[in-house]
């Protein structure tokens, strides 16, 4: 708790903190003008819920045990957490960064508050972390993830209340570190993955250990969902990330006690080599199976492949916010979903493809689709041919007689030029299973 923060509206919502055992904490609250009091516990800790209401502010909370402490320009809006790695942190002081520089000539803007946490870990869960609430201006906005900033910006925009951001981000972390290590220990899978991590990569690649200092600290904080780009640091083993992003997601769900929204980024073309990048991203696909997730294609956003930090991150953040604001405030009229695969029909030499959102049709950038191949039973992948009917895609290769399986941008820096006619990408797709060991391309 501290000057400048914004709280959950309309809900119910903790103070906590350490005082002397069993003191009286009385807490008055300037938007009510209402005194609620608690006793600590005889290990010093206190904690009391309050009610929120429609947002506003800025309001004032009093706090007065032993001493009193005045919490001024508390905001009450929209809070989200926004965690994952370098994607995420991505700030003023990386290497291309261009989005950010126009914002800097805006006046400080009381409507979106920043939390930056200081990278920590911990090998058991945290009660507290360290960082501060700021307001956005031109200097605490060079330090803070664009992404967030211009989710944030958006939904500001939009719904017109206060928006809180949570940044917990550390560039290089894999998966593993934000979950409880007690997920991860208990799934022989995860388990067997989480050993794949390198530990001289100069980053945290204990199970749980960023979660435990970063994560655990702020489940006490009552927040309207979470954003989440990253997934490079976990293409050494992409065949497990479904299952670990998922339970990653449960966890936090449990321990927030609430199933909020998870919105999260596909990670970007790579030059990774071979397949490790197609594979993780196609496991990010699988997760948005998962109940209120959905999952932001980034394919038309990487200028160079050989870059892990595209630079366009006013976009993503703004993609996110679609989401945000169709599928957990229910806005309409607003595009979010890309277009995503979701079956094939074979009639001879050709297959049709069908997808999940692509209901006002598909087109491409290019005078033929780019990235698309297909194979029979042999298990060979020739370049194919598309031709967009409405909102399928037939696909034919004069080179299978008999099509089985169709792929579309699946390597790890396929750019593909496939596109919903309202404009986002089509997710990177392939129709089999198959073992990447049986398969080739010729």
């Amino acid at each position: 708790m501290a000057d400048n923060m914004v709280l959950q509206q309309q809900s119910s919502v903790a103070l906590w903190g350490w005082s002397n055992a069993s003191e009286k904490i009385v807490v008055t609250t300037s938007w009510n003008n209402k005194t609620d009091s608690v006793y600590a516990s005889r290990d010093a800790r206190w904690k009391i819920m309050v009610q929120t209401p429609a947002a506003g502010g800025p309001y004032i909370i009093t706090i007065k045990g032993g001493r009193t402490i005045t919490l001024n320009n508390v905001m009450i809006g929209e809070v989200w957490v926004c965690s994952g790695q370098s994607n995420m942190e991505f700030n003023s002081y990386y290497a291309g960064s261009r989005d950010i520089e126009p914002e800097f000539k805006n006046p400080p803007n009381n409507n979106i508050h920043f939390f930056l946490e200081t990278k920590a870990t911990s090998q058991y869960p945290q009660d507290d972390c360290k960082g501060q609430w700021t307001i956005s201006d031109s200097n605490t906005l060079k330090s803070f993830s664009q992404v967030a900033y211009f989710f944030a910006k958006r939904l500001n925009k939009e719904l017109n209340v206060p928006i809180g951001l949570i940044e917990a981000a550390w560039g290089g972390t894999p998966a593993e570190v934000w979950t409880p290590a007690e997920v991860v220990n208990a799934d022989d899978t995860l388990r067997e993955s989480a050993h794949k991590q390198n530990p001289s990569g100069g980053w945290p690649y204990w199970p749980g250990y960023t979660y435990n200092a970063m994560i655990a600290p702020v489940t006490n904080y009552n927040i309207a969902g979470a954003i989440w780009y990253q997934g490079e640091g976990n293409t050494v083993a992409p065949a497990s990330y479904g299952r670990l992003l998922t339970s990653m997601i449960s966890s936090w769900r449990r321990a927030w006690q609430k199933d909020f929204p998870f919105y999260y980024v596909q990670i970007g073309p790579f030059t990774y080599g071979g397949k490790s990048g197609s594979l993780l991203q196609e496991q990010q696909t699988r997760v948005q199976s998962l109940g209120n997730t959905g999952m932001v294609v980034i394919t038309d956003l990487v200028p160079d492949t050989t870059n892990i930090h595209p630079p366009l991150k006013r976009e993503v953040g703004e993609r996110l916010s679609n989401w945000a604001l169709a599928k957990t405030y229910h806005k309409t009229g607003i595009v979010y979903a890309n277009p995503v695969y979701k079956s094939m029909d074979v009639k001879g030499n050709k297959a049709t493809i069908s997808f999940d959102y692509a209901d006002d049709g598909l087109t491409m950038k290019g005078p033929s689709v780019s990235q698309l191949s297909a194979a029979g039973s042999d298990k060979v992948f020739y370049p194919a041919e598309g031709k967009i009917s409405g909102n399928k895609l037939i696909v034919t290769s004069d080179k299978v007689s008999e099509p089985v399986a169709v792929r579309f941008a699946f390597s790890s820096a396929a750019i593909g030029n496939l596109f919903a006619k309202s404009g986002l990408p089509v997710t990177p797709f392939r129709t089999d299973n198959w073992n990447e060991g049986n398969a080739r391309n010729r």
